[in-house]
């Protein structure tokens, strides 16, 4: 018996597209992304993904008019 997965919540799909533009070969090259808000994306999401992304060392968060970048530093390996 199989089950149909759920369909993913708003704040997983806010998510998703976070993870791709963190992913994305030139955020990685240059290890910044911008996050720019989508029409009928939900406040109090962004509120969360911003919190735990600003919960990270190594991260900044700058605030745009738009959505926000993101810089973070890769820590050296010891």
């Amino acid at each position: 018996m199989t089950q149909d997965a759920s369909p993913a919540t708003s704040y997983e799909q806010l998510g998703a597209r976070v993870s791709r533009a963190i992913n994305a070969p030139a955020a990685q090259r240059s290890r910044s992304a911008v996050l720019l808000r989508a029409e009928g994306d939900s406040p109090e999401d962004w509120s969360r993904i911003l919190d735990e992304i600003g919960e990270n060392d190594n991260v900044t968060i700058a605030w745009r008019d738009d959505g926000v970048q993101l810089f973070w530093t890769v820590p050296a390996e010891d």
